[in-house]
């Protein structure tokens, strides 16, 4: 099993002026700790599941491109981005040029969203369910579009809900034959889509796991694609707090994940001290599971 950290709260001692340094602290934490990626929540408000919606959330893309440029290992991603805050042409775009900075360990982190009342708040597009879905999928065939061939390629994309009159990508990714493509969400559509187009799933920590996945394994079987090549990631809380004991609590519940049949498992660093948390976990967690 491989471990990954999800920033999701910045509710951290120093308050704004210190989020640089903090951020930096926790790259190359995660960088010496053998983590495998780092997502950043794709969110302007905070959620109110973590705090309060006027809680700090810093522009998701800006601070990939910082995390890039203070790690050199660790993948990096959207936890995911909204189809419809964003065109899938400038999406496609910054995870280019993420992964062209990076030197090719950007992921294309996206999903239909489901946060609508900051949408409404700061007047980003919020369209209904069904059309979200159809947007998702004509967006995944955009940005596969744009990572063809040597510079995207010459054809049109004329779709429900987008128009483009060439899918031009220059500067082509590093990554070939693109960054892997990560679609977020539990739902029937979505799994349909991740069996379609994409590279890994993104699913949430809960009993019905094998369900889940067998309805995977059953879209991958009419989309013609191999299910053991998809990438079974889920999210979930790394609440150790710096306290060892807990470590092996943690350890035990990343066992069962890995027993439902989860490859990679992205941790929130819920409260506390975040860079020590993650050295802890990098220390004593990362190699009691490597090998599950």
């Amino acid at each position: 099993m491989k471990l990954g950290l999800q920033i999701n709260n910045y509710n951290w001692s120093g308050g704004p002026s210190r989020f640089g340094s903090t951020l930096t602290q926790i790259a190359q934490a995660a960088d010496a700790g053998g983590f495998a990626c780092i997502g950043v929540q794709d969110h302007v408000w905070e959620s109110t599941y973590i705090g309060v919606r006027e809680g700090p959330v810093l522009e998701c893309y800006t601070t990939l491109a910082f995390l890039a440029a203070r790690s050199s290992r660790v993948s990096l991603l959207a936890i995911v981005s909204p189809v419809s805050y964003r065109q899938p042409s400038l999406l496609a775009k910054s995870v280019t040029a993420l992964d062209v900075l990076s030197g090719g360990r950007a992921w294309l982190g996206i999903g239909a969203g489901d946060y609508e009342e900051e949408a409404r708040g700061l007047g980003l597009p919020f369209p209904p369910v069904k059309e979200r879905f159809e947007r998702l999928e004509e967006a995944l065939q955009i940005c596969l579009g744009m990572w063809s061939g040597e510079r995207g390629t010459e054809r049109a994309f004329d779709g429900a809900h987008y128009r483009l009159e060439r899918l031009l990508n220059s500067p082509q990714s590093l990554t070939r034959p693109h960054p892997p493509i990560l679609v977020g969400g539990r739902g029937d559509k979505t799994l349909r889509l991740v069996a379609r187009y994409a590279d890994a799933c993104n699913l949430a920590p809960s009993p019905d796991l094998p369900h889940r996945l067998e309805i995977l394994r059953q879209q991958c079987a009419v989309a013609g694609r191999d299910y053991d090549a998809i990438e079974k990631t889920c999210m979930f809380g790394f609440d150790i707090g710096g306290d060892a004991a807990k470590v092996s609590e943690l350890v035990g519940r990343l066992r069962w994940l890995a027993g439902m049949g989860i490859q990679t498992v992205i941790g929130a660093i819920a409260g506390g001290d975040p860079v020590a948390t993650i050295e802890l976990i990098g220390r004593e967690v990362v190699p009691a599971v490597a090998d599950v």
